[in-house]
C-alpha cells in the first residue's frame, strides 16, 4: 500500500516576478512529488499532460517518483505574475489538459489521496466519493474555485462544497480562498464553517503571518518559519502541504506536522522552482525550531 497517492495535472508556468521572468513545469502535483522525494514515504503521481511535455515525467521518474501519466491534447499552462511581497498573484490559463474521470484513473490503494486540483473542472464529484471508500481524502481547495474567463482566473465559490466536504479529512485554504469558500474574513470562523461541513482537519494558509489548524473544535496556531530570501512563492503551500502530510503520516501531532511544513515552504521560498532539499539539509530541517 502506498502512504500518499498525488492526483493532479503538470502544469508548464510561465512566473513572473518584479526580479525575473521564469519558465518551469508546475502544479500541485510536481510540487508535492518533489518535495517527498527523500521523506521516506511510499508515494506516486497521477497526472495527465500532452505528448510533447513528456520530458516532465521523464524527469521526475529518473529521481525516482513513480508516475502514472495519463494522456491529454494539451498540457495546462498558467502564467503566474507576483507583486512585490509575494502574497498576491493574477493568473491567466493558456490552455486546459483534459480533466481526470473515474473511468481513466489507474486503481490506487493508499492510506492518503492527495488532490490537487488546478481549475474547476479537474476532478468530478464521482472520483473523490469512489476514492473516499478506501483512502483518506487531503485536499487543496484552490482549483475548485478557479474559473477561466478570456484566459483569466477568477474565483468564485465552490458549487458542490455541501455535497463534496464529508468526504474530506484533510482541507487546505489560503486566506483569501477561504474567504471565497465560506463567505468569513476571519480564519477561526472560516475553519469552524468548513469543519461544520464534514472536514476533519482544516489547514489555513496566512502567507507570511503563518498557518491556522483546526480539529476536533481545538485551533492549533502555526508560526512562519523566516526564509533566508524571498524568491518565489509559487508552490509554497504545496510544500507546506507535502511536509504536514509526510509528518502526520509517521505518527507526529498536528502541532509538530504544521511547524514542519512551515519550515519546509520556508526552505522552498528561497529558491525558484520545487523545494529540493538533501536528505541531510532535511535532516537539519526535522531538528529546528521555528
Amino acid at each position: 500500500m502506498l502512504d500518499i497517492c498525488i492526483i493532479g495535472h503538470i502544469s508548464l508556468d510561465k512566473i513572473v516576478t518584479p526580479q525575473s521572468v521564469a519558465f518551469k513545469p508546475g502544479g500541485t502535483s510536481i510540487y508535492m512529488a518533489k518535495s517527498l522525494l527523500h521523506s521516506g514515504l511510499k508515494y506516486k503521481l497521477v497526472t495527465a499532460l500532452s505528448f510533447e511535455e513528456r520530458q516532465f515525467v521523464d524527469d521526475l521518474r529518473a529521481e525516482g517518483v513513480e508516475v502514472d501519466a495519463l494522456p491529454s491534447p494539451h498540457t495546462v499552462y498558467f502564467e503566474n505574475i507576483y507583486s512585490e511581497d509575494q502574497d498576491h498573484r493574477d493568473q491567466r490559463v493558456e490552455q486546459k489538459a483534459l480533466p481526470f474521470r473515474v473511468a481513466n484513473i489507474p486503481p490506487i490503494d493508499a492510506k492518503v489521496v492527495h488532490l490537487g486540483p488546478l481549475l474547476y473542472d479537474d476532478i468530478p464529484t464521482k472520483l473523490i466519493e469512489k476514492l473516499a471508500k478506501k483512502s483518506l481524502i487531503s485536499l487543496d481547495v484552490q482549483g475548485y474555485l478557479r474559473h477561466v474567463r478570456q484566459k483569466k482566473v477568477v474565483y468564485q465559490d465552490w458549487a458542490d462544497k455541501k455535497k463534496v466536504l464529508p468526504f474530506v479529512h484533510t482541507l487546505k485554504a489560503n486566506e483569501f480562498e477561504m474567504n471565497v469558500l465560506t463567505g468569513q474574513t476571519d480564519a477561526h470562523e472560516g475553519a469552524r464553517y468548513l469543519a461544520d461541513l464534514g472536514v476533519r482537519e482544516v489547514i489555513i494558509t496566512l502567507g507570511s503571518k503563518g498557518s491556522l489548524i483546526y480539529r476536533d473544535g481545538t485551533f492549533y496556531p502555526i508560526l512562519a518559519a523566516q526564509p533566508s530570501a524571498v524568491v518565489d512563492a509559487t508552490g509554497c503551500g504545496d510544500t507546506y502541504m507535502a511536509g504536514y502530510l509526510w509528518r502526520r503520516l509517521q505518527g507526529s501531532s498536528i502541532e509538530e506536522a504544521g511547524d514542519f511544513g512551515s519550515v519546509l515552504a520556508a526552505a522552498k521560498i528561497s529558491s525558484s522552482g520545487p523545494f529540493s532539499g538533501s536528505p541531510a539539509f532535511i535532516s537539519s530541517l526535522l531538528n529546528q525550531e521555528v
